[in-house]
């Protein structure tokens, strides 16, 4: 299921909010200021965010303004201002939507829905996936950061495209093994660590980023 993070420092409605999410399937984080709802969306790979505008540490138009250097996670403006310049300027930097406290919670979930459906859809009409300035156009067979050609060979393609497909998800050294090498590969166990090391070379190391992390004892995942 999708994963949305509300930042909202009115601890009660982000847990109110927080409930009724989950109990429609969504798993959710939370964050109660500026700071935190940027980092957490910088790096948590989110499906969605709902994001308040009145926050302490940052407001929620320069947390918007920061992550969209980025991210391209959609956002749903919360505040308690019915103001249209602020509802133009979190347009223009880049919300999907905007909703004036106080709201019925069946309007939020409607809107979240069609936010997810419509980025549904931009996917597959892409047919590309990405994580920050990273983007993999599987049709054409081509990798990209920042505008930047990335080489890679068959094998690493394949593993970075596994990788992408479930941005955010920490997968086994066994489960990429499946996915990428096949059931029936009788080779070195530790070919996924190699492969690993192959991309970290071409994309991290090269771009002088951290996309693909070690969770150590458990696998590999890729996020922003």
């Amino acid at each position: 299921m999708p994963r949305i993070l509300i930042v909202e420092d009115e601890e009660k409605l982000a847990r109110f909010v927080e409930l009724e999410l989950k109990h429609e399937g969504y798993t959710v984080d939370k964050a109660f200021d500026g700071r935190d709802g940027l980092e957490k969306m910088e790096t948590g790979g989110y499906d969605l965010v709902l994001l308040d505008i009145m926050l302490p540490g940052l407001n929620g138009l320069e947390v918007l303004r920061r992550a969209r250097r980025t991210v391209d996670t959609p956002v749903i403006m919360l505040t308690a201002r019915d103001s249209v310049m602020d509802k133009v300027t979190g347009l223009d930097m880049g919300a999907e939507d905007y909703m004036t406290k106080p709201f019925e919670i069946e309007e939020l979930l409607a809107r979240i829905r069609a936010a997810l459906r419509k980025t549904e859809r931009r996917a597959a009409e892409s047919k590309q996936l990405a994580c920050g300035a990273l983007i993999m156009d599987v049709d054409r067979h081509t990798v990209s950061y920042d505008g930047h050609a990335v080489e890679l060979t068959q094998r690493e393609f394949d593993l970075l495209r596994v990788l992408l497909e479930n941005k955010g998800i920490v997968l086994s050294r066994s489960t990429l093994m499946e996915r990428v090498w096949g059931y029936d590969y009788m080779g070195e166990t530790n070919i996924v660590d190699v492969y690993v090391r192959y991309l970290r070379g071409k994309i991290d190391d090269a771009f002088g980023v951290k996309l693909v992390q070690t969770v150590r004892g458990v696998g590999y995942v890729i996020r922003e």
